[in-house]
């Protein structure tokens, strides 16, 4: 059984839908990406997931339980969490103050501790910094590190280089990979179409709210629809 299952999920903002019934799987241990264009229904997907829209119809389930059924902050304690597009930290408190808010479902200290170890371990920049206040280059770190101090099974990253140098998108890229070697499954979207396949396993392409295409990451890369769409070429 897949660890995340979209069926025929329906979203409308008013009366406008966004999305018209899609579906889709990522099981444990994948890295799934969500191409398309702007406006394609990539964000409001990952927004379902969390329970930040309410869909029209439709089921999302994640490790055999109905996500509908929950409010977004029980999704994070079954083990969703989000970095969202734009990071949204909050610039009036420190690295570290805004990473604890992500362990707001986690009880133990010691487990809290262990963790912050670890995304220190992944973002030496965030320890170097961890008692100046958020901002600067280490925002999409910072968001990614409290999203995972959440100790999530399921990892949703929306958009992580937008916005970056080269360099620390390379360096977010890596970070991502080794997130999920240590057994984090991840849904990323993300415009940078081509560093996203390379990293994933899998990949699905939205246009217009629909799934138009699903395959392997190598075989979506090699297809000369989504070359000429979203690589360029």
């Amino acid at each position: 059984m897949a660890l995340l299952e979209i069926e025929n999920l329906h979203v409308s903002y008013g009366s406008v839908e966004v999305l018209h019934g899609i579906s889709l799987h990522v099981d444990e241990g994948e890295i799934v990406t969500l191409l398309g264009a702007n406006g394609a229904g990539k964000s409001t997907t990952l927004l379902s997931i969390s329970r930040l829209v309410n869909p029209r119809e439709g089921r999302i389930t994640f490790d055999g339980k109905n996500l509908l059924d929950y409010e977004s902050y029980q999704v994070v304690g079954l083990g969703v969490a989000q970095s969202p597009e734009g990071r949204r930290v909050f610039g009036t408190m420190t690295v570290q103050e805004n990473l604890m808010l992500g362990a707001f479902q986690v009880h133990s200290e010691t487990i809290k501790q262990n963790t912050l170890e670890w995304i220190f371990q992944l973002f030496p920049r965030l320890l170097e910094r961890r008692s100046q206040m958020a901002g600067g280059g280490e925002q999409q770190m910072l968001a990614m590190g409290r999203a995972l101090m959440a100790q999530p099974r399921l990892l949703l990253l929306d958009e992580p280089s937008l916005g970056l140098a080269p360099l620390l998108v390379k360096s977010i890229f890596r970070t991502i990979r080794r997130i999920s070697e240590q057994g984090v499954t991840v849904l990323l979207v993300e415009q940078n179409a081509r560093a996203a396949l390379k990293l994933a396993s899998r990949g699905y392409v939205l246009e217009v709210g629909n799934v138009v295409m699903e395959d392997t990451a190598k075989g979506l890369l090699a297809n000369p629809r989504v070359q000429k769409a979203y690589l360029g070429g």
